[in-house]
């Protein structure tokens, strides 16, 4: 929950979410139903998950009995893509979301949290995680409603850009930054809005669905990445990409920060042959994948989508002025 962030933006993508017919006049939504199950889903390091779930789960079961919500985590080695927290979802009537997050928060404000803000009160960050489609909604058009809520809940609030590098990421950060009463207050505004948005409050699912089996396009010619088998191994649980070696490096990363990742992410094993060593007949090295069959389906995505990349040509330096972003609002500007 704490961890820092980099890169965050709120951009005007919202406008076309408000457009409205300029011969009608724009209806008010009616306000979302309060006994409609509703989510919420955020962030917290290890740390803070065992603080959540408790010896032997007495914490996580007293929380769920208080507020009647129900609170599910990601196991301790499915982290949310580029991180290394896991995700907690939090689903039920808006009321008990609600109280269920503020336990939640009270707890881990006791735990963890001593940095003194401007009245003395510790502050903190929660990073919400809102489907890419959702944060027009909470942005506005112009940025007029993320404003609102900055006013309303003297909490800062950032969105995070929307991230292209993981294949099937379709989730942005929403980072609440404040004291326990600005976050909640902050997150309250934001889940009455998120669920007035009928596609949010319908894609309700698994607390962490980025370990799902994906579809891997073939990215064949020119020694981009192909898989071959292992007849050493059994092929339920192992298989074997050829990778050209000029994109080895993309694979591995900075200090070995992509190969890792990939592999705490998809819970692979991943063994990448020396120099030199290329399977027969090509210039492509060898990258091992041994695990589960859907570990190694996520993993293999992942290495295939960084080889695509690293071969795709660059964006475009200039920016329409629909791609201009607003970015870190604040009251105080800190």
């Amino acid at each position: 929950m704490g961890s820092p962030d980099s890169g965050y933006a709120s951009s005007n993508e919202a406008a076309h979410s408000d457009k409205s017919s300029p011969h009608k006049p724009q209806q008010p939504l009616p306000p979302p139903d309060c006994t409609e199950t509703t989510y919420l889903r955020f962030l917290a390091s290890n740390a803070e998950a065992g603080s959540i779930i408790g010896k032997g789960g007495t914490t996580i079961s007293d929380f769920q009995s208080r507020s009647n919500a129900r609170i599910q985590l990601s196991r301790n080695y499915e982290y949310f893509p580029g991180t290394s927290d896991r995700v907690i979802m939090v689903s039920g009537t808006i009321d008990e979301v609600l109280e269920a997050v503020e336990l939640i928060l009270t707890k881990l404000f006791t735990e963890f949290y001593t940095e003194e803000g401007e009245e003395g009160e510790p502050r903190s960050k929660v990073r919400l995680i809102v489907p890419n489609s959702s944060c027009g909604g909470i942005i506005g058009k112009g940025g007029s409603m993320i404003r609102s809520f900055i006013e309303d809940s003297q909490a800062n609030i950032k969105i995070s850009p929307q991230d292209n590098n993981y294949v099937g990421l379709n989730d942005r950060l929403v980072t609440v930054i404040g004291t326990l009463q600005q976050l909640v207050q902050a997150i309250n505004l934001i889940l009455l809005k998120l669920s007035e948005d009928v596609y949010y409050v319908q894609s309700i699912g698994p607390p962490f669905p980025y370990a799902a089996p994906y579809n891997v396009p073939n990215y064949g010619p020119r020694g981009g990445g192909g898989k071959f088998q292992n007849n050493k191994e059994d092929m339920s649980n192992s298989v074997t990409l050829g990778v050209a070696d000029e994109h080895i490096g993309i694979v591995v990363g900075r200090g070995g920060r992509n190969i890792m990742e990939i592999s705490q992410i998809s819970g692979a094993r991943i063994k990448i042959s020396e120099r030199g060593d290329f399977i027969s007949g090509t210039c492509d090295r060898k990258v091992s994948i041994t695990g589960s069959g859907r570990a190694i389906l996520v993993a293999e995505a992942m290495i295939m989508h960084k080889v695509a990349s690293a071969s795709a040509p660059p964006p475009p330096s200039e920016l329409t002025p629909d791609q201009l972003s607003v970015e870190n609002l604040s009251l105080n500007n800190q």
